[in-house]
């Protein structure tokens, strides 16, 4: 399953704005014979917004997810995008906000939601209600899809639980920002390997508020080998999902099998 990465911060603020932008990278990714797309945490509204994160908040089934599921069946390929989720209340106060990624099939059909588990300093602790599902998934294409959201990805035990649930590609929305680019350089083709599985780590870019987003995207393999990497620019960046290169890994790396779960039990 070829997979397209958008390493993007789209237009901070401006919800019409970023759809446009998600729409251009979709004709240009199925041109290149993509059916999925990743756009990066928080795509719909930008990240740094401050108090507007509360102000743009939509329902997983509000306008924005109902507009991009047009691009998505327009364009015939899944697309899966961050955006700030409020969950409850009404005209748009009230209620929950959840930094949360979607997955919306090449049909337009909403497929999978997720709500960010473990959120990353004071900035999101102060706008965003923590998630409390580990692990969400959909078929897509005939592979087990996963969602995650940036620091999430950064707990062994989170991307663990991904494989022991059949996860073949874990779709990661971030926005990872300077100084923590070792995260993206080292860590997720690690977590690749170490889980037997595909990660797709989709960041912003850019300055944003007292932001840095240092971009870096990449597809990693379960040899921990970067399918495809993009630079610190705005970038669209593709690579394919091998199922069959998938198999005959899992068979070759005995990591799963050679767990020993009883001795982990004091760990949780």
């Amino acid at each position: 399953m070829r997979t397209a990465l958008l390493q993007s911060s789209g237009r901070p603020g401006s919800v019409g704005e970023n759809l446009k932008v998600l729409d251009a990278a979709a004709g240009r990714a199925a041109a290149a014979g993509a059916a999925l797309l990743a756009a990066p945490e928080m795509f719909l509204t930008g990240y740094a917004i401050g108090d507007d994160i509360g102000r743009l908040a939509e329902p997983a089934d509000g306008d924005s997810a109902d507009a991009i599921a047009d691009i998505a069946a327009r364009h015939g390929l899944a697309i899966a995008y961050g955006y700030p989720e409020r969950d409850g209340g009404s005209d748009g106060t009230g209620g929950t906000v959840f930094n949360s990624a979607q997955l919306i099939s090449a049909q337009g059909d909403r497929l999978a939601n997720y709500r960010k588990t473990h959120l990353f300093g004071r900035f999101e602790r102060d706008h965003f209600t923590p998630g409390g599902q580990p692990v969400v998934q959909a078929e897509l294409d005939g592979l087990t899809v996963g969602l995650m959201i940036c620091y999430d990805v950064e707990f062994p035990e989170n991307v663990r639980a991904h494989a022991l649930a059949g996860t073949d590609l874990l779709v990661v929305p971030t926005a990872q920002m300077h100084p923590f680019q070792f995260v993206a350089e080292a860590m997720i083709p690690v977590r690749a390997f170490e889980n037997q599985m595909y990660v797709a780590y989709v960041n912003r870019v850019g300055q944003e508020g007292e932001f840095d987003f240092v971009g870096l995207s990449a597809l990693a393999g379960p040899d921990g080998v970067a399918r495809t990497r993009a630079g610190r620019g705005e970038e669209l960046v593709l690579a394919d999902v091998d199922p069959a290169f998938l198999a005959a890994s899992r068979e070759a790396n005995p990591y799963l099998r050679d767990r020993r779960p009883g001795l982990y039990g004091s760990l949780a």
